[in-house]
């Protein structure tokens, strides 16, 4: 009988790991999707005498996309958001998330620059109003500037068709909600 109860014990902890490594951290969800996006303001990073905030990504379907220098997984995302820029299919603005600004104008220096503005974030305080917790993260933001997605991890192309690109036209057809 004495054994039952660490036996028990140890049975619930094995349950709880296992369903620890079912859940998907790409897919967690975010309390901000189908609310308006946090109120912040920031420096560009370019010209950090200019400000910009939440009332910049209204009136037009946007992409709002964390990154950093430092981040590996920003790089691997680099080069399509270049394309999706190019394209000029959806602004996307930039949060340049706990960075230094010399090495992120360094970085879009070297690698373009897909981003309308970028501001920055070097405490980390505007993204964690946006509830990030890893670079890079971007949110899918409407016209009236509620976020309507939020994707974890690097946008690659089969996410952008599969997920981003048909809510970003429903979005534009006024027919997400």
């Amino acid at each position: 009988m004495r054994y039952l109860i660490p036996l028990g014990i140890f049975a619930i902890l094995v349950g709880f790991f296992a369903v620890g490594l079912e859940l998907d951290p790409k897919k967690v969800p975010s309390p901000l999707v189908g609310k308006p996006a946090p109120e912040f303001e920031g420096a560009l990073l370019e010209t950090p005498e200019r400000r910009f905030s939440e009332s910049d990504l209204r009136g037009e379907v946007s992409l709002f996309n964390v990154w950093a220098s430092w981040c590996a997984a920003c790089r691997t995302e680099h080069p399509f958001l270049m394309d999706l820029a190019r394209e000029g299919t959806v602004p996307i603005y930039g949060l340049n998330y706990k960075d230094k600004r010399d090495d992120a104008l360094q970085w879009l220096g070297k690698l373009g620059n897909p981003y309308s503005a970028s501001i920055v974030d070097p405490e980390g305080r505007i993204g964690l109003d946006w509830g990030v917790y890893g670079v890079p993260e971007t949110f899918v933001v409407d016209a009236a500037g509620v976020v309507r997605w939020k994707v974890i991890g690097p946008i690659t192309p089969e996410i952008w068709r599969k997920d981003v690109q048909p809510l970003v036209e429903q979005l534009r057809r006024g027919k997400a909600g």
